[in-house]
């Protein structure tokens, strides 16, 4: 069925019949070089499988459209050349074929098409029902996304555009590349935008943008706090969703994805013609001269074209079976295994291609170092031997992950897979295969417990602290495959997390029914900011004992932008959809003396934690000693200073003690050397009374030995006054306290 008539827009067809031309099918996208007669143009190359027709939709300054009709097709790649046409041209697709949703089938040629490979992208969408493919508000709901809409949809959504690849941008000759281990990594999430859209040192027409970032005064922000690389909320080009327009908001956080090849025009001065592009190379250049290494967060489980009712941006356009899980009972819907309407079909060697296409493009001519995947388990879906087949089941020899393991350019940076999505069976916490890390929510649930007086298992505890063995010592990963977190973007700020027990997000415009509910936070006594001076002071300390402990974890640490200076989204923990004062950092928090304190505490950690191997260890504990005679590498220790018993891990407790040795680390440094390092005793009290806690003695502590004070968050200041102990000596350890202490002979 369709509805609907053909808009009269401003369209030229191509002049006397000419058509591009032949071209080449490779590479896929838009390449701007000389044709065979010496002639600069472009050649244009889209892969749509089973289409019957397709325009490429040229635009002119004054947005007058000329379609010309692409007549040479490849291996279903549809591909042409055509002279004159320069970098900076704006172009889309429109592509014929049959309109049969039964079937999967949405093809529409009123619909104008991003190009999935475009290197930019100008323009946004603009929530209008005539950008969708079928008819919304179809009396009959039933069938309401099989009736096709034939109104063109060009004015309300973006144009792909033409890139030049060989400006000076290009040239990495200069940057050099910090390949930070993995164990020396400390992770700095952040928003480009609102990293530095009040920051009064940065000039305002360069805030919220790609060049604020690389900005000096954002670089020693960064420098000064120790981090070693900035993980990037979404950088591909994305757009908002109808809902969220509906209500005056827009898509903050950046998981509606339209670009997998184009840097988001929103976030740089360099305007959306091309220009962006550029500015990101520079912006990564710049923080790699700063010894810091760029982490995309990557959205390639769902694009922004939502469920059947939603726009027709690109893939649904070009072949909407060939790229989205379609339910084989119900073709007309979609497989959602993302909660935003649609999951791409990975295990499709197309989609494959797109996305491993995307990623080397990213890592090799934009010059990331490597990537966290938002819900990476719905990648992992079906399509590998276990018997499977082409079912849907999360499995860990998935051609996608064979893909990505086998790519001599992509097995060699960064891979942090978020391992859950919220379909059946789609926990996949410690489950990713070597060399991926993932982000550990299990560590961010117990320690918010532990800090929070829930007495969580101690055993739970334990393996947190220590570096997870429990779910990533098989198939040979290390510590680091373990990032952990306390907070994210994904819920309660580090100061909301100790001021409120109920999350606030009415501003969303859902009557707070957005958000988790779980979010094991703590107010203290009142919910949201107080002016009572033991709530404070209480909140202050558990901000620093949460701080410490992820600092003093094995394990990668990753911190959220402006927690080590107090930032508040007002107990929103769902702040996705707040381009606002909501989620943009406050840097004047810095003026206050309490947050500059923790800010100082926090970048002194970091630097703890540089100096000491066995705060950031490359193996896991044993429980044994190295060397015959010597002290085990990891001892447990009950207040009354004795080594901790299997009744004692079973007994739930607020307190216990970590014994780290520096001379049983078995690891070696790069000439072969063993590495020795200081001894430190981690002593923790999540209770709220006072309690004396008894320093081990022998046979754990060697003759001489001292305790000498090195964090105590007890104290006002960064990390406290120093104190020297003997072994067998009782540390009273204040209410709600955590105790680091260097063993010296």
């Amino acid at each position: 069925m369709a509805s609907g008539q053909e808009s009269a827009t401003a369209v030229r067809t191509q002049p006397g019949g000419a058509v591009p031309w032949p071209g080449s099918r490779q590479p896929l996208g838009a390449r701007f070089h000389p044709g065979p007669d010496g002639r600069p143009g472009t050649n244009f190359a889209l892969w749509a499988g089973g289409a019957e027709a397709v325009d490429l939709c040229l635009f002119d300054e004054d947005g007058h459209e000329t379609r010309l009709r692409l007549t040479e097709q490849d291996a279903q790649t549809w591909h042409g050349f055509v002279p004159g046409v320069l970098p900076g041209t704006r172009y889309g697709y429109r592509v014929h074929g049959r309109w049969d949703p039964w079937t999967g089938a949405r093809w529409n040629p009123a619909k104008l098409l991003l190009d999935p490979y475009a290197r930019a992208i100008d323009g946004s969408y603009t929530s209008h029902d005539a950008a969708c493919a079928a008819v919304r508000g179809w009396p009959e709901a039933d069938v309401a996304d099989t009736v096709r809409d034939n109104r063109d949809s060009a004015p309300y959504v973006p144009r792909s555009v033409v890139v030049r690849d060989d400006d000076d941008d290009d040239d990495w000759s200069d940057d050099r590349r910090p390949k930070t281990p993995w164990a020396e990594t400390v992770l700095y999430e952040l928003h480009v935008r609102g990293f530095t859209l009040r920051h009064p040192d940065v000039p305002p027409a360069l805030r919220g943008t790609y060049a604020g970032l690389a900005h000096p005064a954002a670089l020693a922000h960064l420098t000064g706090l120790g981090v070693t690389a900035v993980e990037l909320l979404p950088v591909h080009h994305h757009v908002s969703e109808d809902h969220l327009q509906a209500r005056g908001l827009v898509n903050y956080w950046g998981y509606n994805t339209v670009g997998y090849f184009a840097p988001h025009a929103g976030y740089s001065t360099s305007g959306s013609r091309g220009g962006q592009v550029g500015e990101f190379k520079r912006m990564v250049r710049a923080l790699h001269a700063a010894g810091i290494e760029v982490i995309l967060d990557v959205v390639y489980n769902h694009t922004a074209e939502g469920s059947e009712l939603g726009p027709s941006l690109f893939l649904r356009g070009l072949d909407n079976a060939g790229h989205y899980r379609l339910p084989p009972n119900r073709p007309r819907g979609y497989a959602d295994y993302t909660g935003c309407g649609n999951t791409l079909d990975t295990r499709r060697p197309r989609v494959i291609r797109l996305i491993t296409d995307s990623l080397r493009y990213w890592a090799h001519e934009m010059g990331v170092d490597g990537f966290r995947f938002d819900l990476a388990a719905a990648l992992a879906r079906g399509g590998g031997s276990n018997g499977n087949g082409g079912g849907n089941d999360v499995t860990m020899d998935h051609p996608l992950l064979a893909a990505i393991a086998q790519d001599p350019l992509l097995n060699r940076v960064k891979l942090i897979a978020e391992p859950w999505d919220v379909g059946p069976g789609g926990y996949q916490a410690g489950g990713f295969p070597p060399p991926w890390a993932e982000w550990n929510d299990r560590y961010r649930d117990t320690v918010r417990d532990f800090w929070r007086g829930a007495r969580p298992d101690v055993r739970e505890l334990g393996y947190r602290l220590s570096g997870s063995s429990d779910l990533y010592q098989h198939a040979g990963r290390r510590p680091y495959a373990s990032v952990n977190y306390v907070t994210a973007h994904d819920g309660f700020t580090l100061r909301d997390l100790v001021s409120y027990d109920r999350k606030h997000n009415e501003a969303n415009g859902e009557a707070n029914r957005d958000g988790t509910d779980d979010n094991r936070s703590w107010n203290h006594g009142a919910e949201g900011e107080s002016t009572d001076p033991a709530v404070t002071a209480l909140r202050h300390r558990q901000l620093r004992n949460l701080t410490a402990t992820l600092l003093l974890s094995a394990g990668v640490p990753m911190l959220t932008a402006g927690d080590e200076f107090g930032r508040t989204q007002g107990g929103n923990n769902n702040a996705y959809c707040q381009d606002n004062e909501v989620s943009w950092l406050d840097w004047s928090l810095l003026d206050d003396p309490a947050w500059r304190s923790l800010n100082t505490f926090t970048a002194e950690l970091v630097r703890l934690r540089r100096r000491h191997p066995v705060l950031r260890r490359r193996a896991f504990f044993s429980g044994r000693a190295a060397v015959p005679g010597g002290r085990p590498d990891l001892l447990w220790f009950t207040p009354l200073g004795r080594d901790m018993t299997e009744t004692d891990w079973f007994t739930p407790t607020a307190a216990l003690g970590m014994l780290l040795s520096g001379t049983a680390l078995r690891e070696r440094d790069a000439c072969g050397r063993p590495l020795l390092d200081d001894s430190f005793l981690l002593l923790l009290n999540a209770g709220p009374q006072p309690i004396p806690f008894t320093l081990p003695g022998a046979p754990w502590t060697a003759d001489g030995t001292r305790f000498e004070t090195v964090v105590d968050t007890a104290a006002e200041g960064s990390t406290g006054p120093a104190g020297l102990y003997l072994p067998r000596d009782a540390v009273l350890l204040t209410g709600h306290t955590l105790h680091l202490l260097r063993a010296t002979p």
